[in-house]
């Protein structure tokens, strides 16, 4: 065999000394591939790289080991720190795992003995010496924003129940307008001269006027709610006003209406004790509930102590404390139900609460044709205020109780009180009366779990069948406890009604909504300037 070398050296040639059977000698052929060349460039070029890429490496390393690198345990883990290093955003990532955690932390207990910051400045500063793996800070913002939110609850609750006695209270310039008045009563002839006058007498059951009923105890409510309806009216010489109040309260209303007339409306005052008819023997239920030790507990007591906060919502707390307002168990509060006896020489008669304002005249209320119905009233299931006009039967009553679930329908409309026209001659046809009576003591036996107390939820299901719908624009409800009455709705409203626990006399009632009210307060009178009684 022969081996031979190309003068190139790019192939090598193997031959055989020996024939094959044909006579040819065997070779092969074989090409070796060029040498490379050496490049001191490129060598140039790879020592540039690693001198900018080293110390990058060696700072990178640093940090990671400096932020705890050896809490990574996974390859998913190292690579989402260098991932920003590298040109890749791994941030949705991040989310996404974090987002696992919370939801899976969610079902879990919180480890016991786990420490709480006391704020978020501490969090961050106990998060750069404690190295927190991801599942235990996530139990701590759970613990955390729980603690936020019971703290949260409780001072919402607080607010309520400190409203609630705001609202309960009677301000010290009312107060004092009260005594003043009282004692003018016992000082002045002219604070005690009749009312109305003896020759005027006879109208007070004349059915060609327009007889407007209002009982209270708050007297310069009473001014405002008379002035406003005189000052409104187109035909004032029509009007009646038929004042009732509760013996304390006499003197002092009827000295203010005597030193103050509005001409040319008449008004009359007249206090509780001096109505023949209203007399315990006629009205047993008002008894037993001024005397009832559950009642007077339940408005008088710890409206907290043994009430589930954790359960409850703060506007289902708020309603509950509006419901327990202790003026619910005055009689005054429930005189609208005997007003065919109170008046028995009237045929019709407007009612109206202390807490509204006249804005409009009311004399085409008597012309509106009640179809036999007895209260024309305007209801309270319909409307643009989804927070005012959205209440039902369920809204007031207790239907998980048989006696109610059987009677009434959860979804049938309410109505309002505040401003009611009453048909007396068709309420005397009824038994309206003895049905109420019935249900307040239906409401004793259960332990007051019928409805949450007040005076309404009986009267909707005294007048049940009984009541005529009228158009809402007539009474705009809420502006004692809805800040975001619309100012154009209060402005078109016939009667404005300040229901809920923000009166406007009260410092506690809503600044923008106050001047409807304060408009008719006569700040210049001796009495309520002497008071302190301060326009606002």
């Amino acid at each position: 065999m022969q081996l031979r070398l190309s003068p190139s050296m790019r192939s090598i040639t193997i031959s055989s000394t020996s024939t094959n059977n044909n006579g040819f000698v065997e070779s092969m052929k074989i090409k070796v591939a060029p040498p490379r060349r050496f490049s001191y460039r490129a060598v140039f070029s790879t020592v540039l790289v690693l001198a900018f890429m080293l110390p990058f490496l060696f700072i990178v390393t640093a940090i990671v080991t400096l932020e705890g690198f050896n809490k990574c345990s996974s390859l998913g883990c190292i690579g989402r720190r260098f991932g920003p290093f590298l040109g890749r955003d791994d941030s949705g990532r991040l989310v996404k795992d974090f987002d696992k955690i919370l939801h899976h932390i969610d079902t879990e207990e919180l480890p016991p003995g786990l420490h709480l910051p006391e704020s978020f400045s501490q969090l961050l500063s106990e998060m750069k010496s404690t190295h927190y793996d991801a599942k235990t800070f996530a139990f701590i913002l759970k613990a955390m924003m729980g603690k936020l939110e019971k703290e949260l609850k409780e001072a919402k609750f607080a607010e309520l129940m400190n409203k609630h006695f705001a609202a309960s209270s009677i301000p010290k310039g009312i107060h004092c307008f009260s005594l003043r008045l009282t004692d003018e009563y016992s000082s002045n002839a002219h604070a005690r001269k009749q009312l109305p006058s003896p020759e005027l007498l006879p109208l007070l059951s004349d059915n060609s006027y327009h007889h407007f009923v209002l009982s209270t105890d708050n007297i310069l409510a009473a001014s405002v709610v008379v002035s406003s309806t005189v000052h409104s009216s187109l035909n004032p010489e029509k009007i009646i006003f038929h004042i009732i109040t509760d013996k304390k309260t006499y003197a002092g209303m009827h000295s203010w209406f005597a030193l103050n007339p509005i001409y040319p409306a008449i008004v009359e005052v007249k206090g509780v004790h001096q109505f023949d008819w209203l007399t315990r023997e006629n009205v047993p239920v008002l008894e037993a509930i001024e005397s009832h030790n559950g009642i007077r507990d339940y408005y008088r007591g710890n409206h907290v102590a043994g009430s589930n906060l954790s359960e409850t919502t703060p506007r289902m707390f708020a309603s509950k404390l509006q419901a327990r307002s202790p003026t619910y168990i005055s009689i005054l509060n429930h005189l609208r139900i005997y007003l065919p006896e109170l008046f028995p020489s009237l045929d019709k008669v407007i009612c109206l609460d202390d807490d509204v304002v006249i804005q409009r005249d009311l004399s085409p209320l008597w012309e509106i044709e009640l179809e036999g119905k007895v209260n024309a009233a305007v209801e309270t299931c319909r409307g643009e205020d989804q927070w005012v006009m959205s209440k039902r039967f369920r809204n007031y009553f207790n239907f998980s109780n048989p006696l109610i679930a059987g009677k009434l329908n959860p979804d049938e409309c309410a109505w309002a009180y505040g401003m009611n026209i009453f048909d007396l001659r068709a309420w005397r046809r009824t038994n309206i009366r003895d049905t109420y009576h019935s249900w307040l003591k239906e409401n004793l036996k259960s332990n007051l779990t019928l409805w949450k107390l007040g005076t309404l939820p009986p009267a909707l299901i005294a007048f049940k069948g009984h009541v005529h719908q009228i158009d809402s624009s007539w009474h705009l409800l809420g502006l004692g406890y809805q800040t975001k009455t619309s100012i154009e709705s209060v402005k078109a409203a016939a009667v404005i009604h300040y229901n809920g626990q923000s009166k406007p006399w009260l410092p506690i009632g809503f600044e923008h909504l106050r001047p409807f009210w304060t408009k008719h307060v006569n700040y210049s009178n001796d009495f309520i300037r002497n008071c302190h009684i301060l326009e606002s």
